[in-house]
Protein backbone atom coordinates (compact mmCIF):
# COMPACT_ATOMS: atom_id res chain seq x y z
CA UNK A 1 0.00 0.00 0.00
CA UNK A 2 1.53 3.51 -0.78
CA UNK A 3 -0.41 6.69 -0.55
CA UNK A 4 0.46 9.07 -3.42
CA UNK A 5 -0.08 13.01 -3.03
CA UNK A 6 -0.20 16.12 -4.60
CA UNK A 7 -1.20 19.72 -4.07
CA UNK A 8 -1.25 23.01 -5.48
CA UNK A 9 -2.55 26.74 -4.18
CA UNK A 10 -3.07 29.54 -6.62
CA UNK A 11 -4.30 33.05 -6.15
CA UNK A 12 -6.68 32.95 -8.52
CA UNK A 13 -7.73 34.95 -11.56
CA UNK A 14 -8.75 38.07 -9.75
CA UNK A 15 -7.41 37.95 -6.29
CA UNK A 16 -4.18 40.25 -4.99
CA UNK A 17 -3.17 37.33 -2.52
CA UNK A 18 -3.75 33.88 -1.83
CA UNK A 19 -5.27 33.15 1.99
CA UNK A 20 -5.25 29.72 1.43
CA UNK A 21 -2.67 27.55 3.16
CA UNK A 22 -1.95 23.76 2.18
CA UNK A 23 0.46 20.97 3.75
CA UNK A 24 0.39 17.37 3.93
CA UNK A 25 3.21 14.74 5.74
CA UNK A 26 3.47 10.89 5.19
CA UNK A 27 4.73 8.89 7.96
CA UNK A 28 8.35 7.24 7.79
CA UNK A 29 6.72 3.66 7.33
CA UNK A 30 4.27 4.83 4.56
CA UNK A 31 0.87 3.74 6.39
CA UNK A 32 -0.01 6.95 7.18
CA UNK A 33 -0.52 10.35 5.76
CA UNK A 34 -2.01 14.08 7.16
CA UNK A 35 -3.53 16.44 4.60
CA UNK A 36 -4.44 19.93 6.00
CA UNK A 37 -6.39 22.80 3.72
CA UNK A 38 -7.51 26.03 5.10
CA UNK A 39 -9.22 29.47 3.72
CA UNK A 40 -7.94 32.47 5.97
CA UNK A 41 -10.61 35.51 6.24
CA UNK A 42 -10.19 38.53 8.20
CA UNK A 43 -8.25 40.75 5.05
CA UNK A 44 -5.99 40.19 3.13
CA UNK A 45 -2.69 40.62 5.88
CA UNK A 46 -5.34 38.52 8.41
CA UNK A 47 -6.28 35.32 6.08
CA UNK A 48 -2.63 34.76 5.05
CA UNK A 49 -1.72 34.67 9.28
CA UNK A 50 -4.96 32.55 10.37
CA UNK A 51 -4.47 29.66 7.46
CA UNK A 52 -1.03 29.67 8.14
CA UNK A 53 -1.14 29.55 11.48
CA UNK A 54 -3.92 26.84 11.19
CA UNK A 55 -2.36 24.43 9.34
CA UNK A 56 1.63 24.74 11.19
CA UNK A 57 -0.42 24.32 14.55
CA UNK A 58 -2.17 21.15 13.06
CA UNK A 59 1.16 19.66 11.97
CA UNK A 60 2.91 20.01 15.10
CA UNK A 61 -0.36 18.87 17.24
CA UNK A 62 -0.35 15.58 15.28
CA UNK A 63 3.06 15.01 14.64
CA UNK A 64 3.57 12.82 17.91
CA UNK A 65 0.21 10.98 17.21
CA UNK A 66 -0.06 10.10 13.72
CA UNK A 67 4.04 9.42 12.62
CA UNK A 68 4.20 6.80 15.60
CA UNK A 69 0.66 5.48 16.02
CA UNK A 70 0.49 1.65 15.23
CA UNK A 71 -2.42 0.99 12.67
CA UNK A 72 -5.32 0.36 13.30
CA UNK A 73 -6.51 3.39 15.35
CA UNK A 74 -9.71 3.40 17.63
CA UNK A 75 -12.05 6.00 16.02
CA UNK A 76 -12.74 7.49 19.29
CA UNK A 77 -9.19 8.14 20.22
CA UNK A 78 -8.76 9.99 16.21
CA UNK A 79 -11.32 12.39 17.21
CA UNK A 80 -9.83 13.19 20.39
CA UNK A 81 -6.54 14.24 18.82
CA UNK A 82 -8.37 16.12 15.69
CA UNK A 83 -9.75 17.60 18.23
CA UNK A 84 -7.28 18.71 20.15
CA UNK A 85 -5.51 19.73 17.13
CA UNK A 86 -7.93 21.87 16.14
CA UNK A 87 -8.26 23.71 19.87
CA UNK A 88 -4.36 24.09 19.29
CA UNK A 89 -5.08 26.16 16.35
CA UNK A 90 -7.69 28.22 17.33
CA UNK A 91 -5.63 29.06 20.58
CA UNK A 92 -2.84 30.14 18.10
CA UNK A 93 -5.27 32.31 16.02
CA UNK A 94 -7.09 33.91 18.90
CA UNK A 95 -3.72 34.63 20.49
CA UNK A 96 -2.09 36.67 17.18
CA UNK A 97 -5.68 38.37 17.45
CA UNK A 98 -5.13 39.56 20.99
CA UNK A 99 -1.49 40.69 20.39
CA UNK A 100 -2.31 42.67 17.01
CA UNK A 101 -5.44 44.76 16.90
CA UNK A 102 -4.99 45.23 13.11
CA UNK A 103 -5.94 41.20 13.06
CA UNK A 104 -8.70 41.11 15.35
CA UNK A 105 -11.36 39.78 12.33
CA UNK A 106 -9.17 37.21 11.30
CA UNK A 107 -9.94 33.61 11.26
CA UNK A 108 -10.16 30.53 8.73
CA UNK A 109 -11.88 27.41 7.26
CA UNK A 110 -9.76 24.05 8.00
CA UNK A 111 -10.47 20.55 6.70
CA UNK A 112 -7.87 17.75 7.97
CA UNK A 113 -7.54 14.13 7.32
CA UNK A 114 -6.17 11.71 9.03
CA UNK A 115 -5.32 8.47 6.89
CA UNK A 116 -4.35 5.10 9.12
CA UNK A 117 -3.84 2.80 6.24
CA UNK A 118 -7.07 2.34 4.55
CA UNK A 119 -8.94 4.61 7.05
CA UNK A 120 -9.64 8.12 6.75
CA UNK A 121 -10.23 10.76 9.85
CA UNK A 122 -12.17 13.80 8.53
CA UNK A 123 -12.08 16.49 10.67
CA UNK A 124 -13.42 19.86 9.88
CA UNK A 125 -14.84 23.56 10.45
CA UNK A 126 -16.21 26.25 7.70
CA UNK A 127 -16.67 25.03 4.18
CA UNK A 128 -13.32 24.12 2.65
CA UNK A 129 -14.31 20.20 2.03
CA UNK A 130 -13.04 17.08 1.90
CA UNK A 131 -14.16 14.61 -1.54
CA UNK A 132 -14.00 11.04 -1.76
CA UNK A 133 -13.31 10.05 -5.43
CA UNK A 134 -14.19 6.66 -6.06
CA UNK A 135 -14.36 4.85 -10.24
CA UNK A 136 -15.02 8.09 -11.48
CA UNK A 137 -17.56 9.61 -8.98
CA UNK A 138 -16.71 12.36 -6.44
CA UNK A 139 -18.85 12.11 -2.83
CA UNK A 140 -18.68 15.74 -0.49
CA UNK A 141 -17.95 13.64 2.87
CA UNK A 142 -18.20 17.17 4.53
CA UNK A 143 -21.31 19.38 5.42
CA UNK A 144 -20.08 23.31 4.83
CA UNK A 145 -20.55 25.62 8.15
CA UNK A 146 -22.81 28.63 6.64
CA UNK A 147 -25.71 30.25 6.87
CA UNK A 148 -26.96 29.07 2.97
CA UNK A 149 -26.37 25.47 4.36
CA UNK A 150 -28.01 26.03 6.89
CA UNK A 151 -30.63 27.68 4.46
CA UNK A 152 -30.96 24.86 2.49
CA UNK A 153 -31.32 21.93 4.62
CA UNK A 154 -34.61 24.18 6.43
CA UNK A 155 -35.71 24.76 2.87
CA UNK A 156 -35.59 28.39 3.27
CA UNK A 157 -33.40 28.02 -0.59
CA UNK A 158 -33.09 25.30 -3.16
CA UNK A 159 -29.51 24.95 -4.96
CA UNK A 160 -30.91 26.77 -7.68
CA UNK A 161 -30.92 29.32 -5.87
CA UNK A 162 -27.42 29.54 -3.99
CA UNK A 163 -25.49 31.18 -6.61
CA UNK A 164 -27.85 34.56 -6.20
CA UNK A 165 -27.87 34.48 -2.55
CA UNK A 166 -25.84 37.61 -1.70
CA UNK A 167 -24.11 36.21 1.87
CA UNK A 168 -23.74 32.73 -0.05
CA UNK A 169 -20.11 32.89 1.45
CA UNK A 170 -20.90 33.79 5.55
CA UNK A 171 -19.65 31.09 7.85
CA UNK A 172 -21.18 29.99 10.84
CA UNK A 173 -18.11 28.96 12.31
CA UNK A 174 -14.42 29.41 11.78
CA UNK A 175 -11.14 28.44 13.22
CA UNK A 176 -9.90 31.62 15.92
CA UNK A 177 -13.23 33.77 15.24
CA UNK A 178 -14.41 32.24 18.41
CA UNK A 179 -14.12 29.74 21.70
CA UNK A 180 -15.82 27.12 19.25
CA UNK A 181 -13.10 25.02 17.61
CA UNK A 182 -14.54 21.70 18.02
CA UNK A 183 -14.54 20.05 14.38
CA UNK A 184 -17.41 17.80 12.47
CA UNK A 185 -15.95 14.23 12.46
CA UNK A 186 -16.32 11.58 9.79
CA UNK A 187 -14.78 7.85 9.47
CA UNK A 188 -14.34 6.68 6.11
CA UNK A 189 -12.96 3.10 5.10
CA UNK A 190 -11.23 3.72 1.65
CA UNK A 191 -10.75 1.06 -0.97
CA UNK A 192 -7.89 0.16 -3.39
CA UNK A 193 -8.08 3.33 -6.20
CA UNK A 194 -9.86 5.63 -3.92
CA UNK A 195 -8.66 8.95 -3.73
CA UNK A 196 -9.51 11.72 -1.05
CA UNK A 197 -9.91 15.27 -2.53
CA UNK A 198 -9.28 18.27 -0.17
CA UNK A 199 -10.13 21.89 -1.41
CA UNK A 200 -11.12 25.54 -0.60
CA UNK A 201 -13.97 26.90 -2.05
CA UNK A 202 -12.73 29.27 -4.62
CA UNK A 203 -12.33 25.78 -6.65
CA UNK A 204 -15.84 24.63 -5.68
CA UNK A 205 -16.90 28.37 -6.85
CA UNK A 206 -15.35 28.29 -9.65
CA UNK A 207 -15.72 24.29 -11.41
CA UNK A 208 -19.30 22.67 -10.94
CA UNK A 209 -18.44 19.25 -9.32
CA UNK A 210 -20.58 17.69 -12.05
CA UNK A 211 -17.24 18.65 -14.51
CA UNK A 212 -14.52 17.15 -11.86
CA UNK A 213 -14.90 13.26 -12.79
CA UNK A 214 -14.39 13.99 -16.45
CA UNK A 215 -10.69 16.14 -15.44
CA UNK A 216 -10.26 13.03 -12.50
CA UNK A 217 -10.34 10.41 -15.30
CA UNK A 218 -8.32 12.20 -18.15
CA UNK A 219 -4.94 12.67 -15.65
CA UNK A 220 -2.55 9.90 -15.09
CA UNK A 221 -1.82 11.17 -12.03
CA UNK A 222 -2.51 13.48 -8.95
CA UNK A 223 0.03 15.98 -10.06
CA UNK A 224 -1.91 16.21 -13.61
CA UNK A 225 -5.20 16.20 -11.83
CA UNK A 226 -4.33 18.68 -9.48
CA UNK A 227 -2.67 20.77 -12.49
CA UNK A 228 -6.03 20.39 -14.95
CA UNK A 229 -8.13 21.68 -11.42
CA UNK A 230 -5.96 24.80 -11.20
CA UNK A 231 -5.93 25.47 -14.58
CA UNK A 232 -9.77 24.85 -15.30
CA UNK A 233 -10.56 27.43 -12.63
CA UNK A 234 -8.71 30.26 -13.93
CA UNK A 235 -9.88 29.10 -17.16
CA UNK A 236 -13.37 29.84 -15.64
CA UNK A 237 -12.44 32.93 -14.06
CA UNK A 238 -11.67 32.46 -10.50
CA UNK A 239 -12.69 35.17 -8.24
CA UNK A 240 -10.99 32.90 -4.85
CA UNK A 241 -8.09 31.47 -3.85
CA UNK A 242 -8.03 27.90 -5.38
CA UNK A 243 -6.57 25.16 -3.46
CA UNK A 244 -6.27 21.67 -4.23
CA UNK A 245 -4.79 18.22 -2.62
CA UNK A 246 -5.47 15.01 -3.48
CA UNK A 247 -4.32 12.06 -2.38
CA UNK A 248 -4.46 8.35 -4.28
CA UNK A 249 -4.38 5.12 -2.32
CA UNK A 250 -2.29 2.52 -4.05
CA UNK A 251 -1.25 -1.38 -3.49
Amino acid sequence: MRYRIAGQSHVGAVRRSNQDELAWRTSANGEQALLVVADGMGGHEGGEIASRLAVESVLQAMAPAWAHEPAPVASDDARARLETAFAHAGAQIRAARAANPVLEKMGTTLVVVWLVRDTAFVAHVGDSRCYRVRDGAVACLTRDDTVVQNMLEDGTITEADVPNVPFRHVLTRAIGAGEDTCPSFREERLMPGDGLLLCSDGLTGAVPVADWPGLLQAADNPEQAVQSFINQSLSNGAEDNVSVLLLTLEY
